[in-house]
């Protein structure tokens, strides 16, 4: 047949209608599974994202916490080792004190040490029959043996103070050694509070998940610590018995160089300084037990509050049990709630009946105190009389010495031996 237009067509194989319609539905077919990952995917990323952002906003608030807490700790330990610093160096002070006092009065023993060795010297000129070992040269030669072991016994008290205060001084130096690790460490962890990741100070580090060096478990830093504290402790806990132990050393070493002239008003003296040490002793139980007495009465009163709140939330839940009874047919079943309120009134009829018990028995301890404190008041009253007693008889014997103290006042402060807490006027 015969054409008037002439066309061309490309010599390869053409694409039927029902191939080309199929080639367009899986066209189709794969923009829609590419749109659906591209969606997935957005999807995913935002939830990791929004994943990551708050594990690492939550990472950070607790190690901020861990950060805040570790500084707190330190800081107690802090306190506590500073507090122990202040006992330290208060003792230390005390204790110099107290050995400068007990050299003070080793120094003054050469006065009567010359005396009696002259006194010795001059009897040993009598002559002829007067010449002899006599009741006077028996106590002045009993004296210079007092005087003697007097000074060895002061002696070796003011060794055992040095030594004392050498070990304190070492102590002293740990401790505070100690309390400035400290400090340096709480001004670290404090700047490393106030980092975020907007600081410009941050970068990456070569190795920071290291184990340093010198680095211990956290057992064994407070283990450490600990052991600065009992150490500290020890160290304290003698030295009030060695401060105590000097001044009885020079106070007895008075006693003795006085005893053969003074023996009855030294025992009255001693009496009178034990009763009246007694008495404010007693002075302060007394003070103790009437603030104790307070406390349990308030305690007493807290927990008949707390019985009463218990009460109301018994009277609560067996109303919740008696008023679920009433549910209609099938639902009047013994579900988790009807357990759940059983357990919660065994619960508290056991804790009214341990809270009762408890103020029975803070009600006996307040009965007790009472009577403990009737005790007091009428051992208080048995000691002023006795202590005024041996007042009385003191002033009897004012007239056997031959010098007396310029008045009561002075005569009080003797006794009490108080000379050295009245500030000079």
């Amino acid at each position: 047949m015969e054409t008037s237009v002439i066309t061309l067509e490309k010599p390869i194989q053409h694409v039927g209608l029902a191939d080309w319609y199929a080639k367009q539905w899986e066209n189709q077919q794969t923009n829609d599974t590419r749109r659906n990952d591209a969606f997935r995917l957005r999807h995913e990323a935002r939830q990791l994202r929004n994943e990551t952002r708050i594990r690492t906003e939550w990472d950070t608030y607790h190690n901020n916490a861990r950060l805040a807490d570790r500084v707190t700790e330190v800081n107690r330990w802090k306190d506590t080792l500073q507090a122990c610093l202040e006992r330290i160096e208060k003792e230390m002070k005390l204790l110099k004190d107290e050995k400068f006092s007990t050299e003070r009065e080793l120094d003054a023993l050469g006065i009567p040490l010359g005396v009696i060795s002259e006194c010795i010297s001059m009897r040993d000129c009598r002559q002829g029959t007067e010449l002899t070992y006599d009741d006077g040269d028996t106590e002045l030669k009993k004296e210079l043996c007092v005087v003697e072991n007097v000074k060895k016994l002061l002696m070796d008290r003011c060794q055992s103070a040095w030594e004392k205060i050498n070990r304190l001084e070492e102590v002293k130096f740990k401790v505070q050694l100690d309390i400035n690790d400290k400090n340096e460490t709480i001004e670290i962890d404090k700047d490393m509070l106030t980092l975020d990741k907007n600081c410009a100070n941050i970068s990456f580090k070569t190795d920071p998940l290291r184990i340093p060096k010198d680095s211990i478990p956290y057992e064994t830093w407070l283990e450490h610590s600990r052991y600065t504290k009992i150490l500290a402790d020890s160290e304290l806990a003698d030295t009030y018995k060695l401060r105590e132990a000097l001044f009885v050393v020079r106070e007895r070493a008075r006693n003795d160089m006085k005893a053969q002239r003074d023996c009855v008003d030294f025992t009255l003296r001693k009496r009178i300084y034990e009763t009246q040490r007694a008495r404010n002793e007693l002075e302060w139980q007394l003070l103790k037990m009437r603030e104790e007495m307070d406390k349990v009465v308030k305690e007493i009163q807290t927990l008949e509050d707390a019985l009463l709140a218990k009460t109301d939330a018994l009277k609560l839940c067996e109303t919740r049990l008696e008023t679920r009874t009433y549910r209609p047919g099938i639902e009047l079943a013994r579900d988790e709630p009807e357990m759940g309120l059983k357990d919660e009134v065994f619960q508290l009829r056991q804790t009214r009946q341990d809270l009762q018990d408890k103020i029975n028995c803070a009600k006996a301890t307040y009965n007790a105190l009472e009577n403990q404190q009737v005790l007091i008041d009428r051992d208080l009253a048995n000691k002023s009389q006795s202590l005024m007693t041996d007042i009385r008889c003191l002033d009897l014997r004012v007239r056997l010495k031959t010098e007396a103290p310029a008045s009561d006042t002075d005569r009080n402060i003797q006794l009490v031996h108080m000379e050295d807490e009245i500030p000079p006027t």
